[in-house]
């Protein structure tokens, strides 16, 4: 019972905190601040009651259109609103049963509970980084950079608690050589996405990847860890590469697009290589720091 409802909290907050990032996603390009004004209507400046601004069920009920000049608000709102709630909710489901166990230790109730709340704030920053670059083709230093910091010092807790409270009696390296590995792991990946860059301007005479994505890369290596930073880079390949088939069947008439803008379309498949989709995929399949790695026993 207390597995369910811990999920349930999780949504609802979810949902709160995928309310607040879409405001910090619609603010944040135009350099406005995320707490003032309040929240308004960016066609005509209406500002919304209380009622009008609750996540999901506001939408739904306007039927995606502002209360006063009718104008059409968009479907990232919802989207975005329940894909924290939903990657939350299943982080949730998947930790709190062990952190509520009166019959696991305090070690890994302590690793249950910096897991989940690693993952939330993961799913949370990637999510914004992913909208961001689709919508504005911007990945901000000032989300990036601490998202590395943030992220190697989660990738390192475990094994700092780990180490001061010995689990099921595994002792592990140093926390020392394993910050140098993670941050081998994070320059790597930032190298990879520089390399593929510097070929493409060689061969094509132009830019092909942003130094953006070279920092989401090292972003994703410090969570993830190299493996799956590159499992993020393939999943985003693969996708941006089909994106741009389709692209080229349309172009030839082969296939109907109709529902895509064209211009957005052409825009994704310049990204092929760093597919947001491909990196949510990777950020919710990637590292479980509860899991015992064997490079890292004694």
């Amino acid at each position: 019972m207390i597995r369910i409802l811990g999920t349930i909290f999780a949504g609802l907050l979810g949902l709160a905190f995928g309310s607040f990032l879409n405001v910090c996603l619609s603010r944040w390009p135009a350099g406005e601040s995320v707490i003032k004004p309040r929240s308004h209507c960016r066609n005509c400046d209406h500002t919304l009651e209380w009622w009008e601004n609750l996540p999901v069920v506001s939408w739904v009920f306007l039927r995606g259109r502002c209360r006063n000049c009718r104008g059409w608000i968009g479907w990232r709102y919802p989207v975005v609103e329940l894909a924290v709630a939903g990657l939350w909710a299943q982080t949730a489901w998947r930790y709190v049963g062990w952190a509520v166990d009166p019959n696991e230790s305090s070690k890994v109730v302590h690793l249950a509970l910096l897991a989940a709340a690693g993952k939330m704030i993961l799913y949370w920053l990637v999510l914004a980084l992913a909208v961001l670059d689709a919508e504005d083709l911007w990945l901000p230093d000032w989300l990036t950079y601490p998202g590395i910091l943030i992220g190697t010092a989660y990738s390192l807790l475990p094994y700092y608690i780990i180490d001061r409270l010995p689990l099921f009696g595994i002792r592990r390296a140093s926390v020392g050589g394993l910050a140098i590995r993670s941050l081998f792991a994070s320059l790597a990946a930032a190298l990879l996405i520089l390399l593929i860059r510097w070929i493409y301007w060689l061969v094509r005479h132009r830019e092909g990847i942003g130094l953006g994505d070279a920092k989401l890369m090292a972003l994703l290596a410090a969570w993830l860890g190299l493996p799956g930073a590159l499992l993020a880079f393939a999943l985003g390949a693969v996708l941006g590469a089909g994106v741009a088939l389709g692209h080229e069947q349309a172009a030839a008439g082969h296939i109907s697009l109709h529902w895509w803008n064209r211009e957005q379309l052409v825009g994704t498949a310049n990204h092929s290589c760093v597919s947001e989709l491909g990196r949510l995929l990777a950020a919710w399949k990637g590292r479980d720091i509860t899991a015992v790695p064997q490079t890292a026993q004694e």
